[in-house]
């Protein structure tokens, strides 16, 4: 029988002296931001630790309690072009504070001169405004308001702010998060002192994150614990890519040695090119299989990417000729990203389901892959094939009869009513700018092309369709 992890049971493991404040004890953030720390403390290049808040009332505080605060990450998958299977204990989270139970303690880290990061992931939904927070409450509702509250408490102590890097997974994510802890200050009437004290003294920075976590691993958990020698109900489970940009001032390279540490990671003054990147070049072959793969019946990314007859040279030649030809990084850097993804895509070890990732499909191409449309045929005077037929893949599979459709319900009734007049369709639904953002119906031979594809596929299907363009 295993025994729990714990620090007695492994009494040479180190501890750290706190250095940043992370909201957020979920699997992304340990295996991410925690991860990363590790792998500076263990090169001699940080040595601190996160002390980690709960975001919502419920949370892992007392799981991690029961383990010392240690948990296994495991990193499975594909690093170029060899197959990666680590376990390592990571050391670098002090312990938790839950600020629903123990808001004394939480305010008590404005005192800790030592800490000056605050990292947060409290999902897409955490950085918003509830204007119900007040200064007084223990503790405000939002994360932000809560932020808001520890940042007056340093100011009123008269230390030094902190360098704010949210990974929320939204655009601008540290911009919003500064607007709302500035309304916030305005509102609770905190004073001009305290507003220029944000400003000049503290360092709110966007970022972007990138690194896929399935998380704990529950269908081989008991097959894990006899491989490790001990019982770990915290393990987490990742792919071994990682990436982080971080928009901000070149010396936060020094204080947060991430790249030093032989990390991929960036600190940039402008992270647009690299959020481009990610969004078309990740994103955006994501949201251009989907459709396809699911009119051929295929289930997951891993199935695209052995399909070698048609599906896998389809991503291969849409990323290499219609979209890196759309971005503006150097080619190498693309070429070398878009390998890396492929890569990913084919991870064994990760079941990546096309219908999870069909949700919102429609908003999803709109962001990802209709800005390349868009430029491909302003630059080139022609549509982008395997674009356009995924465009019509996607189309064809919200009129709902071959494909479950994954959409809001105003959307899906658009689609139901412009599908009851199959001949005026793909005319009636480009005509919706509530839809694309821009008058599609404009955009000379898509309507046409469109009719073509969606024809095609309807007789022939999506493999028969893609192996006549590649």
């Amino acid at each position: 029988m295993t025994h729990p992890l714990s620090r007695s049971a492994f009494p040479d493991l180190p501890s750290y002296p706190e250095s940043m404040i992370q909201f957020g004890e979920g699997n992304f953030m340990r295996a991410f931001v925690d991860w990363q720390l590790q792998q500076m403390n263990n090169q001699g290049l940080f040595q601190g630790s996160a002390v980690l808040v709960q975001p919502i009332e419920q949370g892992l505080g007392e799981l991690l309690a029961k383990q010392d605060y240690l948990y296994t990450v495991l990193l499975n998958g594909i690093m170029q072009g060899d197959q990666v299977n680590s376990r390592e204990i990571v050391t670098s989270v002090s312990r938790v504070i839950n600020p629903y139970t123990e808001h004394e303690n939480y305010l008590t880290l404005a005192e800790d001169d030592r800490l000056e990061f605050i990292t947060s992931n409290t999902t897409e939904a955490g950085i918003a405004y509830h204007p119900e927070d007040r200064l007084t409450d223990t503790p405000q509702k939002s994360f932000p308001g809560k932020l808001t509250a520890l940042l007056y408490k340093r100011f009123q102590l008269g230390k030094k702010g902190f360098v704010i890097i949210p990974c929320e997974l939204i655009d601008r994510n540290g911009e919003k998060l500064k607007q709302i802890v500035l309304q916030y200050a305005h509102e609770w009437q905190l004073g001009d002192a305290f507003l220029e004290w944000l400003e000049q003294e503290n360092t709110f920075c966007c970022s972007l994150v990138d690194r896929i976590v399935p998380g704990y691993p529950r269908d081989k958990a008991a097959e894990l614990e006899r491989e490790l020698g001990y019982q770990d109900n915290l393990m987490v489970t990742a792919e071994p890519f990682l990436f982080w940009v971080i928009e901000g001032p070149s010396w936060i390279e020094d204080r947060l040695p991430l790249a030093k540490a032989g990390l991929n990671v960036v600190v940039t003054e402008d992270m647009t090119p690299y959020r481009e990147r990610k969004v078309h070049l990740l994103n955006g072959p994501h949201t251009a299989m989907v459709p396809l793969g699911l009119l051929a019946g295929l289930e997951t990314v891993e199935d695209v990417m052995l399909d070698a007859e048609a599906f896998s040279p389809f991503i291969k030649k849409l990323m290499e000729q219609e979209i890196i030809p759309m971005l503006d990084l150097p080619e190498d850097q693309l070429l070398s990203y878009a390998d890396a993804v492929q890569e990913r895509f084919k991870n064994p070890f990760i079941r990546h389901e096309l219908t999870s990732i069909s949700l919102n499909s429609i908003s999803k191409f709109k962001t990802r892959l209709l800005p390349i449309l868009l430029r491909f045929q302003q630059e080139t005077g022609t549509l982008p094939p395997l674009i356009t037929l995924s465009f019509a893949a996607l189309l064809l599979s919200y009129r709902g009869d071959r494909v479950t459709r994954q959409d809001g319900p105003e959307i899906l009734a658009l689609f139901d009513y412009t599908w009851g007049d199959p001949a005026g369709f793909i005319a009636s639904i480009l005509k919706e700018d509530s839809l694309w953002g821009t008058g599609l119906s404009m955009v000379p031979g898509l309507k046409e092309a469109l009719e073509t594809y969606v024809r095609q596929l309807e007789q022939a299907g999506s493999r028969s369709a893609l192996q006549q363009l590649i």
